[in-house]
């Protein structure tokens, strides 16, 4: 079965889907994370879902379900890049994703996250040389 890969990136680990999402990918990627908050120590996970054309309510609920995991075991959780259309469907879906974070690219993300662990930011556009 394919997995989707987690890097780790000092303290935070970093999800980038580039696959559709299906059911059995979706909580093998839950049960990966976990697995690798509870590994690493991580403060923070940030998700990029710019590749996702389609999220149904599985997914969605899987997405919420990653974030509240990860905050029961202490790390801060930030989706990043989600489409107008994936936050619409959402929407009307009845989705909420209450206590999911999300930002509009993993530079906005990366700071965030920081931010609400109160370290500086030092990267991206923002970056002073």
């Amino acid at each position: 079965m394919e997995r989707i890969p987690i890097l780790q990136m000092g303290q935070f680990l970093l999800v980038t889907i580039q696959v559709d999402m299906h059911d059995r990918l979706a909580l093998a990627l839950q049960d990966d994370l976990t697995d690798r908050i509870v590994k690493t120590s991580a403060s923070g996970v940030l998700i990029d879902i710019s590749s996702l054309e389609i999220v149904d309510s599985f997914i969605g609920r899987v997405l919420g379900n990653i974030a509240t995991v990860s905050q029961l075991l202490g790390t801060e959780t930030v989706i990043v890049g989600m489409q107008p259309a994936i936050a619409i469907t959402l929407v009307e879906l009845g989705l909420s994703l209450s206590g999911v974070r999300t930002a509009a690219n993993i530079d906005a993300g990366m700071r965030l996250l920081q931010i609400s662990l109160g370290a500086p930011f030092h990267g991206g556009l923002d970056a002073n040389p």
